[in-house]
């Protein structure tokens, strides 16, 4: 029962959080990250059964079928909102909190160099942008955003806004952060300040020049 009631929960929202769903039967039929999502309930539950070999076979089947990559051992809360889907790979090691909201092309990866947890943690109502790469065992806080292809390496606080490579936090519980009260937008060009710099360096010896050659030319006109 307890994995019909999870289904239940993630189609219920889907309904409540998709403009674009209009009823369940809908979203069974034609929600390739619903069936990514079922799918992974199955090979998860082998998994922990010890039956590895078949949970993989069952992530194989749904990537073939979906184009999502879920390894079976990655941990997904209720109420997971695969948008779009195609090409999101979720690590081994990796935790999914309730209620996240995962788009097209995002990554939860390692880094490739350690053993045991590898992955990140994502806490509750975490909104993960296309093309987004989180890599690390690190957790991201609840309600955390992360902007669409931000490469996040380090942990994120809650309620936080992370864009860039490597991703920074811009926005804190709905505010910019200390670090970040500079003009990100019209902060100074350093090449065009070095340019100018360079330029009235030249003038300055252009006069110089030209004042030498005067003292010259009165030299020998005596």
């Amino acid at each position: 029962m307890s994995f019909i009631n999870d289904i239940k929960t993630d189609i219920e929202s889907i309904k409540r959080r998709d403009p674009a769903a209009h009823s369940s039967l809908e979203i069974i039929l034609t929600y390739s990250g619903v069936h990514a999502v079922i799918l992974h309930r199955i090979a998860h539950a082998l998994y922990k059964n010890d039956m590895i070999v078949l949970a993989r076979m069952v992530s194989q089947i749904n990537r073939l079928l979906t184009g999502i990559e879920i390894h079976p051992g990655a941990k997904i809360g209720k109420g997971l909102l695969i948008d779009h889907g195609s090409g999101v790979v979720i690590g081994e090691t990796a935790e999914i909190g309730d209620y996240c909201l995962l788009y097209q092309g995002c990554t939860l990866g390692g880094t490739g160099k350690e053993t045991g947890k590898r992955h990140p943690t994502l806490g509750n109502n975490v909104m993960v942008g296309c093309g987004a790469k989180i890599l690390g065992p690190f957790k991201v806080g609840d309600g955390a955003k992360i902007a669409a292809n931000a490469v996040v390496l380090e942990e994120v606080p809650p309620n936080a806004t992370a864009v860039g490579v490597p991703a920074r936090i811009v926005r804190l519980n709905g505010r910019k952060p200390a670090t970040e009260d500079i003009d990100q937008i019209h902060i100074p060009d350093p090449v065009s300040q070095e340019l100018c710099r360079d330029k009235m360096r030249l003038c300055r010896l252009e006069k110089e020049i030209e004042a030498i050659k005067k003292r010259l030319d009165n030299n020998d006109d005596i």
